[in-house]
């Protein structure tokens, strides 16, 4: 099981908008680098205008960003993109046997540290930004 990869994509996203900015950035256009349908692309899409991260004019092919490459952060795509709720990172199974001491206590054990090291990637992500994103990309293909 892994985080879904609309989280990656919604980063994939932002950033081909960026490096096309001379160019029409439109769900077709980020389909083919993503290589997946239209239609997954323009719902995430529309998460990230609703975030406030881009911006889309219905019937107008093309989308631009919304703020600065360096005020989003990868934080604020992942809570765009609804990748996890709050505290739910991690799960917990629901009905462990009461009358086994592993089971009786294994939620309360391990919920601090799950929390505690959902609180970690998020600060990381929050520490990371599209400019650093697009700066690592630009550098790997000789961009200026």
């Amino acid at each position: 099981m892994s985080i879904s990869s609309r989280f990656a994509v919604g980063i994939h996203i932002l950033a081909l908008i960026e490096l096309n900015k001379e160019g029409v950035t439109s769900s077709e256009f980020l389909a083919t680098s993503v290589n997946t349908n239209p239609a997954v692309i323009r719902k995430l899409m529309g998460m990230l205008k609703r975030a406030g991260l881009i911006e889309v004019n219905p019937g107008i092919a093309g989308a631009k960003l919304a703020k600065e490459l360096s005020c989003i952060t990868l934080f604020d795509v992942y809570k765009a993109v609804n990748v996890v709720n709050e505290k739910e990172l991690f799960s917990i199974h629901e009905s462990p046997h009461p009358d086994c001491p592993v089971g009786r206590n294994i939620q309360n054990t391990i919920e601090p540290l799950f929390t505690t090291a959902q609180l970690a990637m998020e600060k990381v992500l929050r520490n990371v930004t599209i400019e650093d994103v697009v700066r690592d990309i630009a550098n790997k293909e000789n961009i200026s």
